[in-house]
């Protein structure tokens, strides 16, 4: 192993398709396997609000699904493109590292690309995928800088572009992405992501209460309202972000409301909502205030 590990797709007939991450550990070899089910879970299986289904079905735009590793972002994305199989008449193509899911073509032609072994990096692949003539392009991680200008450059010719980042919350997503690029750049990158942006999903799985399912996800949804491109163009108004999903327009949630739901329906406990709450002291009060 060139790098000393390696994350690939397997699939086991019969049983499903594993996410495994090959790796030496004290000089032998050792590995992860993830589970994924052949059957591509739907958004309502996944417990995600309607909301993410409209988010999905946009024309042309970026979406970025976020949260940390293990949090659920590729069967998110994967539901989400699996809606548009089945929904729309569409050219998509994926750029992975490495295929995890694999989509049979529907409505649309679904062509799937892995990384190291179909092209050579997630931006090499993006920039290819542009002159294939598709309609979405599902990036399965925005990396580096180049995926990033690349991807906004792809949303802005009018194509559909989703795509997954390590952060945790959506505030912190739109500075993860203009951080990445020098100061010099920044303002263009602004320009360009208010412009593109349609939506930032971030998610928590957390242990469920219900016997019918061993975990639910809590998402934080931040749409790409007027208000919402203003407060990503101009930097002086950053707080917006937050205020904007606190007010919850338009089906836009904070963490701490998805957690309150999940609780209402008998699916979280206290304590987790508590723990995963991006403000547990007010989510407490509310709490009080339920009894």
């Amino acid at each position: 192993i060139k790098n000393r590990q390696i994350d690939i797709g397997y699939g086991l007939e019969g049983v499903g398709r594993f996410r495994v991450n090959v790796f030496y550990q004290r000089g032998s070899y050792a590995a992860v396997f993830r589970f994924l089910p052949y059957n591509i879970p739907t958004l309502e299986e996944l417990g995600l609000p309607d909301v993410v289904r409209e988010i999905a079905l946009k024309p042309r735009g970026l979406v970025l699904i976020t949260g940390v590793t293990g949090s659920g972002k590729s069967t998110t994305l994967a539901s989400m493109i699996e809606l548009i199989n089945e929904q729309k008449a569409k050219n998509i193509i994926t750029i992975e590292d490495p295929i995890e899911y694999i989509f049979n073509d529907k409505k649309s032609i679904v062509i799937q690309r892995q990384v190291g072994f179909d092209c050579i990096d997630f931006a090499w692949g993006l920039r290819g995928a542009l002159r294939e003539d598709p309609d979405v392009i599902m990036v399965g991680e925005m990396r580096d800088s180049e995926t990033i200008k690349t991807a906004l450059e792809a949303a802005e010719t009018g194509h559909l572009v989703l795509s997954t980042l390590h952060t945790l919350n959506a505030t912190e997503t739109v500075n993860r992405i203009v951080s990445t690029f020098d100061y010099k750049d920044q303002k263009q990158i602004r320009s360009q992501l208010s412009n593109v942006i349609e939506a930032v999903i971030s998610q928590r799985l957390i242990k469920s209460t219900s016997k019918e399912r061993s975990r639910v996800v809590a998402t934080e949804i931040l749409l790409g309202t007027d208000f919402v491109r203003q407060a990503i163009l101009d930097p002086q108004k950053s707080s917006d972000l937050s205020k904007a999903l606190i007010l919850g327009t338009n089906g836009m949630r904070t963490f701490d409301f998805s957690l309150m739901e999940l609780y209402n329906k008998g699916l979280i406990s206290i304590e987790s909502a508590l723990e995963f709450a991006n403000n547990p002291n007010d989510l407490s009060l509310k709490f009080k205030g339920i009894y």
